[in-house]
């Protein structure tokens, strides 16, 4: 297997993160919305289920209660006691609803409605035809012993995990079938890469080696001339290529961490780079003061290479490319391009490119940010378009 097909698969762009991270919070939302809407369908169906059987048993107390008024009424000197019964409660109201006598629980009342619930309670409300005691209304109360609501929300917590469960399943479904041609795309740019970087080797380091062996005096003014473009060209490519052999070799070997000098680490990459400067007539300002980092160098030179060129590379011809050295900091500037503001928490994706004028994989950021964050090494950035970048350092 490739090296690079689990870093394929890990590596979706922040943006195409934020797109998935919205679908899926629309998708859980909108999947809590309908559980939540079929749940409370499901609990007034059930209560009105529950209302309907009991109002079987409530007519029944009704006819009763509405029996004992009767005689109450037409007995009314000789028994002057409101009928009660040990399994409800009742009360009675005249044609105005003012209360004739209650026993009841719960004094609200509600007439428009012939049962309804209300504060743990049952209520029955039944029409008289014949106003015994000149009642109109009779209310017969039950209490709620709440044991049906216990079954309902077992039922409602129970088929509602396995309901979001279910949609959850279908939604990382979805989710997969979305990601699937972006992950082949990687997965097909990470083999290009690797093939790429395995046939440049050998033509690479025999260019980079006949330039080294070239004597220069010898040479017309115009061969010269020939002989330097040729070597910024080597020197671009070999900084890619130094770049795809850390991406898909290098960055799974163990760190050899050592205590370096960073001035003369600094030195050392600006004057490798002078040459590709000195074609876009840019002006290196350096302020170097001794500073030492413990690091694998290997691993940092690919930092300070990436941060140079890209200072080169989208810097304006004429322009400045400064590089500012202290103790705990490191700030790679230029008088370049500049990027849009919003377009800076994308820049260190991989294959991330905002300049299509320029050049290469869009990789060389992707590596600086997976390396200074194995360092805990914080990285800021400020760009103006049309001003330059400044890229900070601190540890």
């Amino acid at each position: 297997m490739l090296v690079s097909k689990n870093k394929a698969t890990n590596s979706l762009l922040k943006s195409e993160k934020k797109s998935l991270l919205r679908f899926l919070t629309l998708y859980v939302a909108m999947v809590i919305f309908v559980i939540t809407l079929l749940a409370v369908f499901y609990y007034q169906s059930q209560e009105k289920l529950m209302l309907s059987d009991q109002r079987a048993s409530l007519s029944k107390y009704a006819y009763i209660q509405t029996k004992r008024l009767k005689v109450l009424h037409y007995f009314f000197d000789e028994r002057t006691t409101y009928p009660r019964d040990p399994r409800f409660r009742s009360a009675i109201y005249d044609i105005e609803f003012k209360k004739i006598f209650s026993i009841l629980g719960d004094e609200s009342i509600r007439f428009d409605e012939e049962i309804y619930i209300t504060n743990q309670h049952i209520h029955f409300v039944k029409t008289l035809d014949t106003y015994y005691l000149g009642t109109k209304y009779l209310i017969i109360e039950v209490e709620d012993d709440s044991a049906w609501r216990g079954e309902i929300w077992k039922h409602i917590l129970g088929y509602g995990f396995i309901a979001f469960f279910l949609f959850m399943l279908f939604g990382l479904f979805l989710a997969r079938l979305f990601l699937r041609p972006m992950r082949d795309s990687l997965m097909l740019l990470d083999r290009f890469i690797k093939d790429t970087t395995h046939e440049l080797n050998t033509p690479l380091s025999a260019i980079l080696a006949n330039i080294e062996m070239m004597d220069t005096d010898v040479m017309i003014e115009k061969n010269k001339k020939k002989l330097n473009r040729i070597n910024i060209a080597a020197k671009t490519v070999s900084t890619l290529y130094k770049d795809l052999t850390y991406l898909t070799l290098e960055q799974e070997q163990e760190n050899e961490d050592e205590m370096i000098e960073l001035h003369t680490l600094l030195r050392n990459r600006a004057e490798y780079f002078f040459i590709l400067a000195e074609s876009k007539q840019l002006k290196y300002e350096l302020d170097l003061e001794d500073a030492t980092m413990m690091v694998d160098k290997r691993k940092f030179t690919r930092v300070i290479d990436n941060l140079i060129s890209n200072a080169i590379k989208y810097n304006k011809r004429g322009g400045v490319v400064g590089i500012k050295l202290r103790q705990g900091m490191l700030m790679i500037w230029d008088t370049g391009i500049g990027i849009d503001k919003e377009k800076i928490p994308f820049m260190f994706d991989r294959y991330m490119r905002f300049n299509q004028s320029e050049g290469g994989f869009g990789v060389g950021l992707s590596i600086v940010k997976k390396i200074v964050d194995e360092y805990n090494i914080k990285i800021e950035v400020e760009s103006k378009e049309g001003e330059g970048t400044k890229v900070v350092l601190k540890w």
